[in-house]
């Protein structure tokens, strides 16, 4: 899992602005680590906006001009380089900017993109043999422009640990919460969120597109009541069963109604949950890491590490080490 490379100091990151680029995912990238954020205790993030010709205005999509005061050079040092957006897919970067985010990563930078970003990556040879997403809508064409490149449109962020990928627009806020999780914990990313009045996880399988996204209010409130259910009992015993039964449905139609409402599995977002309401009991619990899994509902030990580490990166002893604040 990254950390903050040091203690004493911000950790560096730096965005890279582009002539015709949409300006949402790059306000994304500023929300997060551009504001103080004098409510967390150490130090936070320093932002630097980029562009291959710092001081000359760019246009931006939305009828405004954006004037980055940092160059490459400043772009390639960072901790952690994003690329929000390429407003060209069908063609790559400038050598000079392909050059400075396969330097950066090749460094030890953690290197991320937003949406069409991607192919700024993938042109650097970072997600040749990985997978990797962007928004839908241009999957398609990252698969066949850059063929080694494991393209899976159905996700909101992929995590490489060195080389993250999202999809668009919201799903880049999802990711930079991710990043703040992982670098700072759960707590803090939950005062990030709150601040943002955004929902403070959810987790990169999660689908991009959700089938209906306006329910009928007996659809809603079915699904609704069985989803309420299962967050205050997450350590019974929970099927799919149960929750169908909560919400007066079928097993199978409330599968269908519940995956067409979040975009994943019933089973798969009990999971997730679980895995949520872990993280203040490691951050700031005393129960041992073996007695933590049974606390959230998970049947052993080993089970709680898998999922963990599977949506984590890191193990739960790894990730009280970091985190703990007891």
């Amino acid at each position: 899992m990254p950390t903050l490379a040091a203690p004493t100091r911000p950790h560096r990151v730096a965005v890279l602005v582009t002539e015709g680029m949409a300006p949402f995912e790059f306000g994304s990238v500023v929300e997060v680590f551009g504001l103080p954020r004098p409510e967390i205790d150490g130090p936070w993030y320093s932002l630097d906006v980029c562009a291959e010709r710092p001081g000359a205005p760019m246009r931006m999509v939305g009828g405004f001009s954006l004037v980055a005061e940092s160059g490459l050079d400043v772009f390639t040092a960072a901790d952690t380089l994003i690329v929000p957006a390429v407003p060209e897919t069908r063609r790559s970067p400038s050598a000079a900017v392909v050059e400075a985010i396969r330097a950066a990563h090749e460094r030890g930078a953690r290197v991320v993109s937003i949406c069409s970003g991607a192919f700024a990556l993938a042109a650097a040879g970072l997600l040749d043999g990985r997978e990797a997403t962007t928004h839908w809508r241009y999957a398609g064409l990252l698969a066949e422009r850059f063929p080694k490149v494991r393209v899976n449109p159905g996700v909101l962020y992929v995590d490489h640990g060195d080389v993250l990928t999202s999809a668009g627009s919201a799903a880049g806020l999802d990711l930079c919460l991710h990043l703040v999780r992982g670098d700072h914990g759960a707590r803090v990313a939950n005062t990030v969120a709150r601040r943002l009045v955004v929902p403070p996880h959810r987790e990169g399988g999660q689908a991009q597109f959700i089938e209906a996204s306006v329910l009928d209010r007996e659809e809603s409130d079915g699904v609704a009541e069985a989803m309420g259910w299962a967050l205050a009992n997450l350590t019974a015993t929970i099927t799919v069963a149960d929750l169908a039964g909560r919400a007066h449905m079928s097993p199978r139609t409330f599968i269908r109604h519940f995956t067409r409402r979040t975009g994943t599995s019933p089973m798969r977002w009990v999971i997730a949950q679980r895995v949520a309401a872990s993280l203040p009991l490691l951050e700031d619990g005393d129960a041992p890491v073996t007695r933590v899994g049974a606390l959230v509902g998970f049947d052993s030990p080993v089970t709680f590490r898998h999922h963990f580490t599977r949506a984590m990166r890191t193990s739960p002893s790894a990730y009280r080490r970091t985190f703990s604040t007891v």
